[in-house]
């Protein structure tokens, strides 16, 4: 049921998203939409010694867009660049391929998201935040 989706955590990740803040002076900058509901996720990326130094986000999502930027924004200060593709691919696995979600530490909560799997109309606003940090991080590897 569709209700079960918007409750306990995923509600309160969304509400517990940080402020909207963008970097005055961003490394790299993408921003994500999705077709299907319109839900978009700009991000702003700085590394430094190839851990994020600075993050910066404006996210107009639904709610499950929200909780996934907000467990991102408040744990993606210190990642290395490689676990952030790791938990991309993660997260699309746990969506698309009903793989486990991320086993790191610092990514338990994203496990609150583990239900999405079976909306797969809700699979986009999803993964947004996790697409445009990697869009980062690719902008940032052609420098």
């Amino acid at each position: 049921m569709i209700s079960d989706l918007y409750s306990g955590g995923i509600l309160d990740a969304a509400a517990d998203i940080p402020a909207a803040q963008r970097l005055p002076a961003p490394q790299a900058t993408a921003t994500k939409v999705s077709r299907i509901c319109g839900s978009e996720v700009t991000v702003d990326l700085s590394v430094k010694d190839g851990r994020v130094s600075e993050f910066g986000m404006e996210a107009k999502a639904c709610a499950l867009g929200q909780a996934a930027a907000s467990i991102v924004a408040r744990n993606i200060i210190g990642a290395q660049t490689a676990e952030l593709y790791e938990i991309r691919d993660q997260m699309r696995a746990m969506l698309k391929e009903g793989g486990s979600p991320p086993k790191s530490e610092r990514w338990t909560d994203l496990a609150m998201l583990e239900p999405i799997r079976d909306y797969p109309q809700r699979h986009a606003s999803t993964m947004l935040v996790f697409e445009a940090v990697c869009d980062c991080l690719d902008q940032l590897s052609e420098i």
